[in-house]
């Protein structure tokens, strides 16, 4: 196909959605019903934190491999965004979602009844994957199914649910795990995915839209070459991180490989989008649309920063102070509420105050999160508390206002055909980040406990989370400017 014939096809595309757009009615419901399976597959991030001790004694196995369990459902769940996303432009959302909520039911079930280590991190792995298949919908139907200041409101929404899924894991974990016992209640935070999401698939089926006919010529094809330079720069960052973990130091040498996979992908990528071949990334939308390049940005260093925390939290309250996981799960929850407060009423307000807005929010929550490395060391396990609660509730109203004007206005110039691809990668960056970012602060919190006490480990990895979040603010503020 010629450059011309391309460039009027896209501008025929993009024009058709403008004009022929009517509002579903039933849009509301259906972000309801995609929401809930999303907040179950992004649950599976951080529920797993207050199972860590557990599962390494049951399993008896290393820390370095019970890293796996957390960082590889991340890290497989970031590397199939981007395909899900665009198989769900193509062949519809509906389709998509069935078809990965299926998979991660099966992949739930062989966790919870794994006879070994091995068969947990495999299953995780599969998890991850096809959680990377559901996750793109919910944005894609976003920017399908809703327009203008309504669209921060969905948005809005969906940041709730972001921040709620990442909060609530350790409690939701730790209730179960105090239900079903400390030897075994582990396996139970997967199986609870099985019956949730038998009931949802049945929604999905009756509920969501399937595939609209127009766009079934939108390319099809999912650029192999380009996922694997992905998954490899990729792996050669998070693979040392983890091994690190656990005392190796030859893995290192691996990051001297991430520049040159990440170079050979933006390559690979602009070579395809000049051949008139569908990338598994549009590389040109990080040039031709303003703020998609530092939307992704923020959100990739946002996630690496925040995530960890929880797990470094989780593994301290109850490897340092002896808490239990339920206790544990408990003692983060201010930062979820704090975030249910301010994530909707971000998506009402970003359309006026723009990106001003992620800066203000990205700011309280550093200062949360200052409060909570200089407080919390100090306090014993009886008072713990004192210092938790309203730290990490400051930092949850922050965080509850950095996730969804983030996606309203990274994604507010792309065009609706390409919403699942864009938002997708989007969320790949953010996926990354989680994995990426609970490495780094469990590496620094496992290395500052040579010199350092268990209280000195935990404000050192904080400090860590804090430098990661300066970077973000950077990127916001020169966002800001520029808008």
């Amino acid at each position: 196909m010629s450059d011309e014939g391309a460039g009027a096809r896209a501008a025929a595309e993009e024009e058709r959605p403008r004009e022929e757009h009517t509002p579903d009615p039933r849009r509301w419901k259906i972000l309801g019903v995609t929401l809930v399976v999303g907040f179950m597959s992004l649950l599976d991030v951080t529920i797993v934190n207050v199972a860590v001790p557990s599962m390494q004694e049951g399993l008896d196995t290393s820390a370095g491999t019970i890293q796996w369990v957390v960082s590889g459902y991340a890290l497989a769940f970031g590397l199939t965004l981007v395909a899900g996303g665009r198989l769900g432009d193509a062949y519809g959302r509906r389709r998509l979602m069935l078809i990965g909520l299926t998979g991660f039911i099966l992949s739930s079930a062989a966790v919870g009844f794994a006879p070994n280590i091995e068969t947990v991190v495999a299953a995780r792995l599969a998890q991850g994957a096809t959680a990377g298949l559901l996750t793109p919908q919910n944005s894609g139907l976003i920017q399908q199914l809703f327009r203008g200041p309504e669209r921060g409101r969905a948005f809005g929404a969906f940041g709730f649910t972001v921040s709620l899924s990442s909060a609530l894991g350790p409690v939701l974990g730790g209730a179960i795990i105090a239900l079903a016992g400390e030897e075994e209640g582990w396996r139970w935070l997967f199986l609870v995915n099985v019956p949730i999401g038998l009931a949802a698939l049945v929604a999905i089926a009756v509920i969501v839209p399937g595939p609209d006919r127009r766009d079934e010529d939108t390319g099809t094809c999912i650029d192999v070459p380009g996922a694997l330079l992905l998954g490899g720069a990729v792996l050669c960052v998070l693979f040392p991180l983890v091994s690190l973990e656990s005392g190796a130091l030859l893995p290192l040498v691996l990051l001297a490989g991430a520049p040159v996979l990440g170079w050979a992908f933006v390559r690979w990528e602009a070579r395809l989008r000049r051949q008139g071949r569908p990338p598994l990334l549009d590389v040109s939308l990080l040039r031709s649309l303003p703020g998609y390049s530092t939307g992704m940005a923020i959100g990739a260093l946002y996630f690496t920063g925040f995530t960890g925390v929880f797990l470094v939290l989780s593994v301290h309250l109850q490897g340092a102070l002896d808490l239990t996981p339920l206790q544990a799960g408990l003692l983060v929850t201010p930062f979820a509420v704090g975030a249910a407060i301010t994530a909707p009423i971000s998506g009402r307000l970003v359309s006026r105050y723009g990106r001003s807005l992620t800066v203000v929010a990205l700011v309280v929550m550093m200062t949360g999160t200052a409060l909570t490395a200089w407080l919390a060391p100090t306090y014993g396990d009886g008072d713990i508390w004192m210092a938790l609660v309203p730290c990490l509730f400051l930092a949850g109203v922050g965080g509850g206002g950095v996730i969804s004007p983030n996606f309203t206005l990274t994604l507010a110039e792309v065009p609706p055909r390409m919403g699942g691809a864009a938002g997708a990668a989007l969320q790949t960056g953010q996926r990354i980040g989680s994995s990426l970012g609970a490495a780094l602060l469990m590496t620094t919190y496992g290395v500052a406990m040579g010199p350092f006490s268990a209280q000195g480990a935990l404000r050192a990895a904080l400090v860590a989370s804090l430098v990661v979040l300066c970077a973000a603010l950077a990127a916001a503020v020169w966002s800001q400017r520029h808008e």
